[in-house]
């Protein structure tokens, strides 16, 4: 296995992504929109009631980026079985609109030396196709165990605690026991996700649920908990720490200060499944 340290700077794409109201609709319910009440959050759910017109939730951005095929970079011959998805970020220039096609460029941004791996941090632009304003930025991260040790820098990102006090809001989110299933509908088919067999080879007891369904039902609730419409967020972030079965309860503890709101999820036992999070609102 070769990490190509090289790759910092390198780029791929341009490429076109195009979504609907249909492809919105049900992204939102793969991150358990309506799932406790489905006469609530009927913007995200339905396109066709009376005086509430449908939104998207803005982390199904997140989704664009990853289904627009021509955004793999290259950076060397590495094995994925060594590859964890370790944390996300997503910056919202405007509001996504419920239906379009985008432009989208991914770029290498960092490679990072955290001893028993390496630390790799992409950067995906999308614009939109006929006005070329720009509708959002991904910001992906991806451990990659054993390849640690060159001597490169060390990860620049920001420090986060858990403030002191008790949360402003502490909401809590089912998860369906087939949610994996569902939300694998939305583009992302890894069989770590439904095939028992595929998940046991990978040392688990069972498919696991996607991180970024773990990051879209936080973002969703974190969003409801504070009182904020969607297109309002400006921008998230969050670290995955622990998988999460599908069917495990998850709660969401936010710490409020102005526009900023800092979150943890936790799962049924009480062990943090995404850590520091950072939302911030317009």
């Amino acid at each position: 296995m070769t990490l190509d340290l090289q790759a910092v700077g390198r780029s791929a794409g341009p490429d076109t992504v195009s979504w609907t109201s249909f492809d919105a609709l049900l992204y939102a319910l793969g991150v358990g929109a309506g799932q406790d009440d489905s006469a609530q959050e009927l913007e995200f759910t339905t396109e066709n009631t009376e005086g509430v017109p449908q939104q998207v939730l803005p982390t199904y951005a997140i989704v664009l980026a990853q289904r627009a095929p021509g955004l793999k970079v290259d950076i060397g011959d590495v094995d994925r079985t060594k590859v964890v998805h370790a944390g996300q970020g997503l910056i919202m220039h405007r509001p996504l609109p419920v239906e379009g096609k985008a432009s989208l460029t991914n770029t290498v941004t960092g490679i990072y030396d955290k001893g028993s791996g390496a630390l790799v941090r992409t950067s995906a632009e999308a614009v939109d196709l006929e006005t070329g304003e720009k509708i959002f930025t991904t910001e992906g991260a991806i451990f990659i165990r054993g390849a640690g040790g060159f001597g490169g820098p060390q990860d620049p990102a920001a420090g986060w605690s858990v403030p002191e006090g008790e949360p402003d809001q502490v909401v809590s989110a089912a998860t369906r026991s087939d949610q994996a299933l569902l939300y694998r509908l939305s583009g992302d088919r890894n069989p770590l996700h439904s095939d028992p067999a595929f998940a046991a080879r990978g040392g688990f007891t069972a498919p696991i649920l996607h991180g970024l369904c773990t990051f879209g039902v936080s973002a969703r609730v974190v969003l409801r908990a504070i009182g904020v419409a969607a297109d309002q967020l400006a921008s998230i972030d969050g670290r995955f720490s622990k998988p999460v079965l599908p069917g495990e309860r998850l709660t969401v503890s936010v710490w409020s200060d102005g526009k900023t709101h800092l979150f943890r999820t936790t799962n049924s036992s009480g062990e943090t499944v995404l850590d520091r999070g950072v939302l911030t609102t317009r």
